[in-house]
């Protein structure tokens, strides 16, 4: 699990492609600093196994189902990444529960001067977003202040824009989405009793 607030900004060093599969070996000195083997690490949000590390980088494999669902089917050698470690237990919860499961891809539509991103996401996902709700964009856990059918926007503050990538992006940019996995539940635990209901006011 993680809290949604970035630890440093990384850089991929270099991608390969395996079969179904790709190999990513991110630079990261602070988040490598007491990575091993197995640990997790969200690189824009996404939940990835430490495969190896050395020399302030560390590799993961990101499998096919992961590609299609994100961002990272285009990521690139340079890219510059957010990066988080895994939330040791009695860590403070700074952001909110973020778990690294990215739930669809986003575009930025638009910053204004005051600091509101407006970022387009798929309608299937509009249903959990709520104002003054948390979402998770590249990893980095967010406010709601508005949300449409078809679009939420966030306020940045300036400390937000400096150290994570949404300093660096511009209209038309993809981004990952997660999020909050307890609408979700609540959807999934409801909706069996919405439906019964439903049925029972058309019988009446």
């Amino acid at each position: 699990m993680f809290t949604g607030i970035v630890e440093e900004l990384g850089e991929i060093v270099a991608v390969e492609q395996l079969p179904n599969a790709a190999r990513l070996t991110v630079r990261g000195p602070l988040v490598t600093s007491d990575a091993k083997h197995g640990d997790s690490i969200a690189v824009n949000g996404v939940c990835l196994t430490v495969v190896e590390t050395g020399d302030g980088t560390f590799t993961v494999d990101v499998v096919d189902e992961t590609l299609q669902r994100s961002s990272l089917d285009k990521i690139h050698e340079g890219d510059v990444v957010n990066l988080e470690r895994a939330m040791a237990a009695g860590q403070r919860l700074g952001g909110h529960i973020v778990q690294g499961h990215v739930d669809g891809v986003g575009l930025l539509l638009e910053h204004n001067d005051g600091g509101l991103t407006r970022f387009a996401i798929p309608a299937s996902l509009s249903r959990y977003l709520v104002q003054k709700g948390s979402v998770t964009v590249d990893g980095i856990s967010l406010t709601v202040v508005d949300v449409t059918d078809e679009s939420f926007a966030v306020a940045l503050i300036p400390t937000t824009l400096e150290v994570t990538t949404l300093g660096r992006r511009r209209p038309g940019d993809r981004v990952n989405i997660e999020v909050d996995v307890l609408a979700k539940y609540v959807e999934r635990l409801a909706t069996p009793h919405l439906a019964a209901l439903s049925a029972h006011e058309e019988v009446r």
